[in-house]
């Protein structure tokens, strides 16, 4: 269980004493976690620069003399909480005081200041969730950091194009869809006989174990909707920089259409 804290009034458990030693337990552990792996996925992403990267697909309009978190930080936050198996923002109540996610986040030196707290859920909340109806998110009261869906897809090709140091003879794009159960009313979900639940169908397209499009859809749509304009967005990307790799796309019969045959063809 992640985190521990000490508990006030102390709670003391007496047992029996044993050859004249008094045995004694108690839950004054303080501070402990058992997410200590975090500590070594962060380092991997300071390489990388991953959160930071996306990061930077944010345009914070926040008043900086009151800002406590940057942008970069919930989101490296938000992702470490996911990594974890803390999926819900509501976990970072408690994980906010987490020591190991501290030390991921570089809060190691103010453990014991409020200062060195991890952001809560409403203010991580604040991040991923702004109402459509709120056109300009500088002049809105609660939302102010607003993300660039345009430069965060195309980070996901950047990362997969940086990580081969020269272009390769060639690559294949396996493209497919598959269900994400929900659980409620969420909007935009539906049964789908398929998959036997209520559902949405979010498309994937993938090289290898590198990941380039997720694509959230409702459940009800064709397969193969949204298939071709994706396609036509990360292959010019990648022949902005691999002009000679030669490029096989790959999926099921749901894909065998018209238009997406007549783009690979030409």
């Amino acid at each position: 269980m992640s985190p521990g804290y000490p508990r006030t009034p102390r709670q003391v458990i007496n047992f029996s004493k044993q050859k004249g030693k008094e045995i004694i337990a108690n839950f004054d552990g303080g501070l402990i976690t058992s997410d200590a792996g975090i500590v070594w996925i962060a380092e991997l992403d300071k390489k990388l620069g991953i959160t930071e990267k996306f990061g930077n697909c944010f345009q914070d309009h926040r008043h900086q003399s009151y800002v406590d978190h940057s942008v970069h930080e919930l989101l490296a936050q938000r992702l470490y909480g996911i990594i974890l198996g803390y999926e819900d923002v509501n976990d970072h109540d408690k994980l906010r005081h987490d020591p190991a996610l501290k030390i991921a986040l570089e809060k190691l030196n103010k453990l014991e200041d409020k200062k060195g707290w991890l952001a809560g859920k409403s203010t991580i909340n604040r991040l991923e969730y702004c109402p459509e109806t709120i056109l300009d998110q500088k002049t809105s009261r609660y939302h102010k950091i607003e993300p660039n869906f345009e430069a965060i897809e195309k980070s996901f090709v950047e990362f997969f194009l940086e990580s081969y140091k020269k272009p390769p003879l060639s690559i294949i794009l396996d493209m497919d869809v598959t269900d994400d159960q929900v659980h409620g009313n969420q909007e935009g979900a539906f049964f789908n006989s398929y998959y036997h639940g209520v559902c949405y169908a979010p498309l994937y397209i993938f090289c290898g174990h590198h990941l380039l499009v997720a694509k959230l859809r409702s459940s009800n749509v064709d397969p193969a909707d949204g298939a071709l304009d994706e396609l036509q967005r990360i292959i010019g990307l990648i022949r902005e920089k691999w002009s000679e790799t030669h490029i096989l796309v790959r999926g099921d019969s749901a894909y065998a259409r018209e238009e997406i045959f007549y783009f690979c063809e030409n």
